[in-house]
């Protein structure tokens, strides 16, 4: 039969409402009654009904998650830090790879309703979740424009992006291509990065060309664009890639075509996660501060699960670090 409160009870010869006040951590409880009761539970293998207690607390600590995909290196540490941050905090996480379909990510944030999230975490294009936030729902948005809102936590991408494009044009680069994602998708990495690519070239008085990659967590678009490129531009000798998978992807083709790198072409990434260091160490890319950017997503969510987003500024723009390596 299972364990009921009444046994740990019992047990540790307190009444039921003891039990409760020492799981819910209210009132007064001295640390006697507070080791008997805990002692009881171990002995009775009693586990909590979290339900129970999340209805009791009007609070379920939990906290949804939304990401297009777990299998790119920076979502995939960046969710790493999250979970790790709300774990610190006494939250557990429910984590929904949506793989950029709106269709999921809908069903998603209806998951989470059902569930009753105390806030949600979105990294997606999701801008149905508006609905939600204006039920009093907690939401901070990672690097996506949802609502004036709805707070936003991202890398200082336009400062990325010059740095980025004015590594390459110090190295007298004379055709600089861009590679980004798909420009319909409103994220400040995907238009600051851009704006700052365009704004450097036309004040050095040379012409942008950037190419966007369609489908952009597919590696077999990625592949096809850069092929294009490498078609088209057969001078390119400078590229700026909006992320480390996209700058390593051009880095394999150029070489399979017989270009050096950096002595025919000077390529220079984006995110500068663990792993992109580890498995491309001569790449030379923006970092992004993926530690810093977690710690501010959470903290801001608390913030507003507590009703104190009046406090937070609407968008929070983290420095970036550029680390210049063997590719420039």
């Amino acid at each position: 039969m299972k364990t009921k409160i009444g046994d740990v009870a019992k047990l540790a010869g307190v009444s039921p409402t003891t039990v409760s006040r020492v799981l819910n951590n209210r009132g007064y409880i001295s640390k006697e009654t507070r080791e008997n009761v805990h002692k009881a539970m171990r002995e009775l293998n009693y586990f909590p009904n979290d339900l129970a207690r999340s209805l009791f607390n009007k609070r379920t600590n939990l906290i949804g998650v939304i990401f297009p995909t777990t299998s790119n290196p920076f979502y995939g540490e960046l969710i790493f830090h999250l979970e790790n941050i709300c774990a610190e905090q006494g939250y557990k996480v429910l984590l929904c790879n949506s793989l950029n379909s709106i269709e999921k990510e809908e069903k998603y944030v209806e998951m989470l309703l059902r569930n009753q999230v105390d806030g949600i975490i979105v990294g997606t294009h999701n801008h149905g979740i508006i609905d939600y936030h204006k039920q009093n729902l907690a939401v901070v948005a990672v690097d996506r424009y949802l609502s004036e809102t709805i707070p936003i936590v991202s890398c200082d991408n336009y400062d990325g992006g010059r740095k980025a494009t004015e590594l390459l044009v110090s190295k007298q680069c004379e055709y600089i291509i861009h590679i980004n994602g798909q420009s319909d998708i409103e994220t400040p990495a995907q238009q600051l990065r851009r704006k700052a690519y365009e704004d450097v070239l036309h004040k050095c008085g040379k012409k942008p060309i950037t190419y966007e990659v369609p489908q952009t967590f597919d590696p077999k678009s990625q592949d096809e664009i850069i092929q294009r490129i490498l078609d088209e531009h057969p001078h390119v000798d400078g590229v700026f890639a909006s992320n480390d998978l996209f700058a390593a992807s051009f880095i394999r083709e150029a070489k399979r075509r017989g270009k050096k790198i950096p002595g025919d072409v000077k390529v220079v990434g984006y995110d500068g996660t663990e792993t992109a260091q580890t498995l491309l160490p001569e790449l030379t890319t923006i970092q992004q501060p993926i530690y810093s950017i977690a710690q501010t997503t959470v903290d801001m969510l608390l913030k507003g699960i507590s009703g104190e987003f009046h406090n937070i500024k609407s968008e929070t723009k983290l420095p970036v670090t550029l680390i210049e390596g063997e590719t420039t």
